[in-house]
């Protein structure tokens, strides 16, 4: 016996799929004008023709006409035919451009392209279970250390590193900081520059994150900015760090409950850990309601989940959620967590955890 559609269900869910198509084409098109710098020069223009803009830009005019076309269609541009004319509204330029950070999506919109390009090997994951190794994604740590610049690096003086009392005159009077998988380094050279008193630590098992951490500390003449290419997992540090920081770094590791276990045991007495982790549940039905639901688990999927299974861990997956992750703090061995949220990163929670006395 057939099933009986409801035909008004069905066509308003095809117009949901058209739209998911219209915007999966809008994100690929806004990672290319961020790239290349369109979105930029158009901030700064009066309405131009597409020659105008490819000459500013320095770029193929013919590129350009057909990007400006998925803009214009997108509602991303507007477009006035009367004289052929194409103009970025700044309410627009406003989300789009590298002078509108830490509110620039057109940043973020990289990792779409970033995770098409592993889509034939997680195909594959999905038949033998296994993971895609980092190695495979290419532009990853360049991608994620761009988004790092805006919702960490940007944020770090004036909102995060607030979150701990009195954290801000410690840095300055001098302390011992690791930042466990550190990635580009951003962060840390970040911190040893403002804070020259104090000694930073980065760590991360790529090497390739790491040369490009320590290519920077060198341009900006940190000495007390060191890095490793180092697995946390077996990092076997006893009471010899003030503060731990991890950002965004913990739900993808092969053995996370080891890494939380030696980040505990690295701490000094009255040391802090500070974690930012992505603002899920634990739970899909609590999920169904995020803003971000769908962006989040595909980024779970495609990248944090399968880069973990590749190393033989859990796949715990980007949205592990906050009631695991308070679960997984406190079998560590660290006492209550506060976790906290901020206005300008509506992605993450941030926790904030000590060592159980």
């Amino acid at each position: 016996m057939g099933v009986s559609l409801e035909q008004e269900r069905v066509d308003a869910f095809g117009r949901k799929m058209v739209e998911a198509l219209n915007h999966a084409g809008l994100a690929l098109m806004a990672s290319m004008g961020h790239r290349t710098g369109l979105f930029d020069v158009m901030s700064r223009l009066p309405a131009a023709t597409s020659e105008r803009i490819a000459s500013e830009a320095v770029l193929s005019e013919r590129y350009v006409r057909e990007w400006l076309g998925a803009m214009a269609t997108g509602g991303v541009v507007e477009y006035r035919e009367g004289d052929g004319t194409y103009r970025l509204p700044p309410e627009h330029a406003a989300w789009l451009t590298r002078e509108s950070s830490p509110n620039n999506v057109a940043a973020a919109m990289q990792f779409v392209a970033v995770l098409g390009y592993v889509e034939d090997q997680v195909v594959e994951a999905f038949r033998h279970g296994r993971g895609v190794p980092y190695s495979a994604y290419h532009r990853f740590h360049e991608v994620m250390a761009e988004e790092s610049a805006q919702t960490v690096v940007a944020a770090l003086a004036e909102q995060i590193l607030p979150l701990v009392p009195g954290l801000v005159d410690r840095l300055a009077g001098g302390i011992d900081v690791l930042d466990v998988g550190c990635g580009s380094g951003r962060a840390v050279n970040e911190l040893a520059a403002n804070f020259p008193k104090s000694r930073f630590a980065g760590y991360d098992f790529a090497e390739e994150a790491i040369v490009a951490a320590r290519r920077e500390a060198e341009r900006r003449g940190l000495s007390n900015a060191r890095f490793e290419v180092r697995d946390v997992a077996e990092m076997g540090e006893s009471a010899a760090y003030d503060l731990i920081t991890a950002f965004d770094a913990i739900h993808d590791q092969a053995r996370p409950d080891a890494v939380l276990r030696n980040i505990a045991e690295a701490l000094r007495p009255g040391g802090t850990f500070l974690m930012q982790d992505i603002s899920g549940s634990s739970h899909v039905h609590t999920d169904l309601a995020h803003p971000l639901g769908p962006f989040l688990y595909t980024i779970s999927c495609m990248h944090c989940m399968s880069v973990s299974l590749a190393c033989g861990g859990p796949g715990l997956g980007a949205m592990w959620g906050k009631e695991k992750a308070l679960q997984m703090l406190r079998e560590a061995g660290f006492g209550p967590a506060r976790v906290e949220r901020l206005p300008h990163d509506p992605m993450n929670y941030f926790y904030i955890a000590a060592p159980d006395s």
